[in-house]
């Protein structure tokens, strides 16, 4: 199975855009996956706003990302772009550090006038990152997004056939990946607790 890192874009911590993250990090994981979770929110502000690539929780990122087959980008979408947060980090990788990676990219907001930021803010910036294989994404109206008891989120029955064969997209693409030669990354510096990583679809995330 392949290893993937899950990248939450969303600066706020009742994120729904991360709830839905969650969502697919789960059936990823059912699906024998290792998935690993950054979030913008618990990086370091002086390292993403002072562009520090050495600091060691960007560097730890950036090893993520090397080592990972496949990434699931989600984020909030603000004047029809994706995160300011989200942005800084991206800008701190390699600048080919999605090379031979399967991406998938996933958005949240308000209006449907954001549904093209995925085809014409992100997907820009993916493939200047080297991604040769962003699969279709998918953007979800915040009103198809329903809290649940548990602090979780529902996505609405009209879309989430929709939405899991975007995933399902996501997961034979995966399959028929071929592997390149990996970006050098920086070698410096320790993880701190930026990933969390799930191991299987029932199992909470546990911080490393």
């Amino acid at each position: 199975m392949s290893t993937l890192l899950a990248v939450s874009g969303s600066p706020s911590g009742t994120s729904r855009t991360a709830k839905v993250l969650h969502l697919v990090i789960r059936r990823l994981a059912a699906e024998g996956h290792r998935v690993r979770l950054v979030s913008v929110r618990d990086l370091p502000p002086a390292a993403l706003l002072g562009s520090d690539p050495d600091h060691p929780a960007i560097a730890a990122v950036a090893r993520c990302l090397a080592a990972a087959d496949g990434v699931v980008i989600a984020t909030p979408v603000y004047k029809a772009a994706y995160s300011g947060a989200l942005k800084a980090l991206l800008d701190l990788m390699p600048q080919r550090a999605l090379a031979g990676k399967v991406v998938l990219p996933l958005a949240t907001g308000g209006t449907l006038a954001h549904v093209l930021a995925l085809d014409y803010a992100l997907r820009p910036v993916l493939a200047a990152m080297g991604a040769d294989h962003v699969v279709n994404g998918y953007f979800l109206h915040d009103r198809l997004l329903h809290d649940t008891d548990d602090g979780g989120v529902r996505i609405d029955e009209s879309v989430r056939l929709a939405f899991d064969q975007v995933v399902d997209g996501f997961i034979t693409a995966l399959r028929h990946r071929t592997p390149s030669v990996q970006p050098t990354t920086p070698a410096n510096g320790t993880a701190q607790r930026v990933v969390v990583e799930v191991r299987t679809s029932t199992a909470s995330p546990t911080r490393m």
